[in-house]
């Protein structure tokens, strides 16, 4: 191989990994239909990796969703809304933290850690035989 196609073939996966780590950042917007939200899963990759997660932001919606991965066909959908004081927590890792007093839940929105002592926005969800991941968006428990 040739130095050039080197560099080129490094600098390619480089930049592969680099643009999967900033998946992270990417927020999808999503509007609910008839409070739902339908979801492709096979638009949606990162759902089949264990651990894996989306941050959604239905319209007109001030906070994010995160969906993440629960298991085979089995997933959560979370409201990104901190029950402690209404800060925005990040998902990191096998676990969802509140970056303003440490508050720590589980990927299925269970507290773990205090100040919070309510578990995060739940939102109910199916698998359609097609594939497509339900989210019902009005009816958070």
């Amino acid at each position: 191989m040739r130095r050039r196609e080197f560099v080129e073939l490094a600098a390619g996966a480089v930049g592969a990994a680099t643009l999967s780590g900033c998946a992270a950042f990417v927020v999808t917007p999503v509007t609910p239909v008839n409070g739902e939200i339908r979801l492709p899963l096979r638009n949606y990759p990162q759902l089949e990796e264990p651990g894996g997660y989306v941050k959604l932001r239905p319209a007109g919606a001030q906070s994010m969703i995160y969906v993440v991965a629960a298991g085979p066909r089995r997933y959560a959908a979370l409201s990104s809304v901190c029950t402690h004081l209404q800060c925005t927590v990040n998902v990191e890792g096998r676990q969802i933290r509140c970056p303003c007093h440490g508050s720590t839940f589980d990927r299925e929105g269970n507290v773990l850690q205090g100040p919070a002592t309510q578990p995060l926005a739940r939102y109910a969800t199916s698998v359609t035989a097609g594939g497509e991941l339900v989210i019902r968006y009005v009816q958070a428990r």
